[in-house]
């Protein structure tokens, strides 16, 4: 019995060991997400009054469903940007008008996200909206997805104008009919915003924001957003009337990957 014993407690011993040898490097795997850097803000700490539709933090996407890092519907950018957006924020609001943003910050995680999305040819669910023109072999080739973006660098920013006062825009549910986003403004997906002559994220060179089909009130909306923007320092990207800038951008060659949320910025709001 005490040889027995004393072998039982061995065993038991060695069991407990195996246990936590194995344990241990699961422990120091474990890293803790990476977080923001001292100068960057929510945006709503600097500007409450600027409207924020996050929509990668939604299924209303060309992806159609949340994407990878945007925990919460967060606008997240340098200090220096939000402060423009600030500024152009004061000037619009005289006339009448609120920017709303799309997007802001997004992490390397996200875009990441869209090069698997772009790579897998059978996903094609949202094509009807977003590129319903546009191959989805050619989403490289033409530009339209990449696999480093502006946006993580932390001074791009996806937005629009919204004539006040703000309606509420309608909710998008999955499965819905959808509309090409360069559908007349009663057909394609309702948005608060002003008519840019295409929704958001629309892959067509309509979306370029000199593009000479776009006449009329859509031209001048457009305009009204980049001359206001540009005058505050932002700088526009010609194939997105949307894509602006901040320069000079305080990380040039820095592309950042911690998630879209609350808690990336250390207790900042």
């Amino acid at each position: 019995m005490t040889r027995l014993s004393t072998t039982l407690r061995g065993l038991v011993a060695s069991f407990a060991a195996l246990l936590a040898v194995t344990a241990v490097p699961a422990d120091a795997q474990a890293r803790p997400e990476p977080r923001a850097p001292e100068d960057f803000v929510a945006l709503s700490s600097v500007d409450p009054t600027i409207i924020e539709e996050m929509r990668y933090a939604t299924a209303h996407n060309f992806v159609g469903r949340r994407v990878d890092g945007y925990r919460q519907p967060l606008c997240i950018l340098t200090r220096p940007a939000a402060e423009a957006l600030h500024r152009a924020q004061t000037r619009l609001l005289r006339k009448g008008y609120s920017l709303k943003v799309y997007d802001c910050y997004r992490p390397q995680r996200a875009v990441d996200h869209f090069v698997r999305w772009a790579e897998d040819l059978d996903d094609q669910k949202m094509k009807a909206e977003f590129y319903p023109d546009v191959d989805k072999t050619r989403l490289f080739a033409d530009g339209y997805i990449a696999e480093k973006s502006g946006h993580s660098r932390g001074s791009t920013m996806d937005l629009t104008l919204v004539r006040l006062p703000a309606r509420p825009t309608r909710p998008y549910h999955p499965g819905q009919p959808l509309v090409p986003c360069f559908a007349p403004r009663n057909e394609r997906f309702p948005d608060n915003s002003v008519d840019m002559g295409t929704g958001y994220d629309c892959f067509d060179t309509r979306s370029h924001t000199l593009d000479p089909r776009i006449q009329g009130a859509q031209h001048t909306n457009r305009l009204l957003l980049k001359d206001t923007l540009e005058a505050v320092g932002l700088v526009n990207l010609p194939e997105e009337w949307w894509h602006f800038t901040y320069k000079p951008e305080p990380y040039p060659d820095t592309y950042f990957d911690f998630p879209v949320s609350a808690k990336s910025l250390a207790g900042r709001r």
